[in-house]
């Protein structure tokens, strides 16, 4: 440690700014560079804080970006493929490998009957199939072979073990077809309270314009033959969510209300729940699945609305706190019950 000291002891005295001033332009431009905090092991950064910028050319322009992939794509094929060091000859080397036979030990070895042997033998896949799952060799085949074999008195899957490495075949769903919904028909059909409209289903119509959708609920105030109303899935937001709480709050025919998958948040949820409380003709409403979680306070706020409507019988929002879970359950419960009283009369 003491000669290390004393190493040091000789750079003590020496002067930086003397040093300094007596490197020329490039041994600065070297040191400059050396002194950059570089960490080219860190993915997550950007380029220029893993490798030290040492392009010393002037930009010839504007970034071109065709220009330069047909550049590189040119460069590529001009290039020469160097030779191989060992050219490739085809000859394969060495044995393959044989896996070796596996002797039975004496105390693993079963003997059957020359009758059960015989009829092991001339088995056929889905004879063995339907042998394993008798004896509950469930990991030998799919579980489709296995309650097919097993509910079944005869042989009815002819598939055989074999299969188990086949996947089951399903019909593949395809996808729903687009919402056929005329959005301007139907705005003047609400309008003109057309006795023949009585469901407006504009679920996953995403481009509909705000200003249209405020119509259509101002239009619904009025309305009295409409009793399903459905915005699933069109990027409504709190304005929307605020001009459903106006609508309800005069409309006394709409009977089902569904507004899931939006983007509505705790503020408009909260204005459509106090309005649910001034109607009374509310049956259904599903407010589920927003963009984000509503909160503690609007579940509270569920759960109260659900105590005070007793004309809600069905409602779809799934709770994260138990206590306003177990109050919603026990109203819906009360309800429903009362629903069916009203009907019995």
């Amino acid at each position: 440690m003491s000669s290390y000291l004393k190493e040091l002891e000789k750079y003590r005295d020496i002067d930086e700014d003397e040093i300094l001033r007596t490197l020329s332009p490039e041994e600065l431009e070297q040191l400059d560079c050396e002194l950059q905090e570089m960490d080219p092991e860190n993915m997550l950064l950007p380029a220029g804080l893993r490798q030290r910028d040492q392009t010393k050319k002037s930009p010839t322009g504007p970034l071109d970006r065709e220009a330069l992939l047909q550049y590189l794509e040119q460069q590529a094929l001009e290039v020469k493929e160097r030779d191989d060091l060992v050219p490739f000859t085809g000859e394969k080397k060495g044995k393959p490998y044989i896996q070796p036979k596996r002797e039975i030990p004496v105390q693993e070895q079963i003997t059957l009957e020359p009758e059960l042997e015989e009829a092991l033998a001339n088995a056929t896949d889905a004879e063995m199939c339907d042998i394993a799952a008798i004896l509950g060799m469930y990991t030998l085949m799919s579980n489709k072979q296995y309650y097919d074999a097993l509910c079944s008195g005869e042989i009815c899957n002819t598939e055989g073990i074999s299969s188990v490495v086949q996947p089951d075949k399903y019909k593949p769903v395809p996808d729903e077809p687009p919402n056929p919904t005329n959005i301007e028909e139907i705005l003047k059909s609400v309008r003109s309270n057309d006795k023949e409209l009585e469901e407006v289903n504009l679920n996953n119509i995403q481009d509909i314009p705000i200003p249209m959708l405020t119509e259509l609920c101002e239009a619904m105030k009025t309305n009295t033959h409409v009793r399903s109303f459905s915005l699933v899935a069109t990027r409504s937001g709190d304005p929307i969510a605020h001009a459903v709480a106006d609508m309800l709050r005069e409309n006394r025919s709409l009977q089902s209300l569904n507004i899931e998958s939006n983007f509505i948040s705790s503020t408009g949820l909260m204005a459509v729940l106090k309005a649910v409380r001034e109607n009374a003709t509310l049956t259904e409403l599903r407010v589920d699945n927003q963009r984000q979680w509503p909160g503690d306070a609007v579940e509270m706020e569920m759960a109260t609305v659900l105590e005070q409507c007793p004309s809600i019988v069905r409602f779809g929002y799934h709770f994260t706190q138990q206590g306003p879970r177990a109050r919603a359950a026990q109203a819906m419960t009360r309800n429903n019950e009362l629903r069916r009283q009203q009907k019995k009369r």
